[in-house]
Order: C-alpha cells, then structure tokens, then sequence
C-alpha cells in the first residue's frame, strides 16, 4: 500500500476579500474531489486573502498509478477555470 500526498501552494490573485477566496478555493476543491476522487483540504493559509495551500491524498497498490494521478490533479488546479495560480507543490509517497 502506497500513500501519496501533494502539497500546493497556491494564489487567488482577484480575490479582494477571504469570503472570495474561500468561494473560489471551495469550488476548486470540489472539482478536484469529484474528478479524481481523491481526499483535498485547504490546510494552511487560512487567513490570507490571496495564498492557500491545499493537500492532496490518495492511497493505492499502484505507486505509478498514483504519481499519475496526483501530477493530473496539480495539472486540472493549475490550468482550472478559477484563476488560481499554482506557486510551488510538493509530492511525497510514503
């Protein structure tokens, strides 16, 4: 059994207040949880308006499987309709 979890920073550069940033960040997380059934949360930077860091986790048999599929979840974040900038991630298997 592999676990994977992705670590992205994160910025929501139109968003001029946190009620914003929260509605786009929840938004995201839906999409990416729904897409690629994975468990998503926003686990740092909660009292900024305009960074966010998000953690993915998954748990497989399959350690290429999961590479695969977390770089195609920071992928679906970065190039998503909601504006989001992907700063930095970082992916560890354990």
């Amino acid at each position: 059994m592999v676990i994977g979890v992705c670590t992205l920073d994160i910025q929501v550069p139109d968003s001029a207040s946190l009620k914003q940033k929260r509605q786009v960040i929840r938004s995201a997380i839906a999409r990416v949880r729904q897409q690629f059934n994975v468990s998503i949360a926003e686990v740092d930077h909660q009292d900024s308006w305009q960074l966010a860091t998000l953690a993915l986790v998954a748990v497989s048999s399959d350690l290429r499987y999961l590479q695969g599929l977390l770089e195609h979840a920071v992928q679906a974040v970065e190039d998503g309709r909601h504006g989001l900038v992907l700063l930095d991630y970082r992916v560890e298997f354990i």
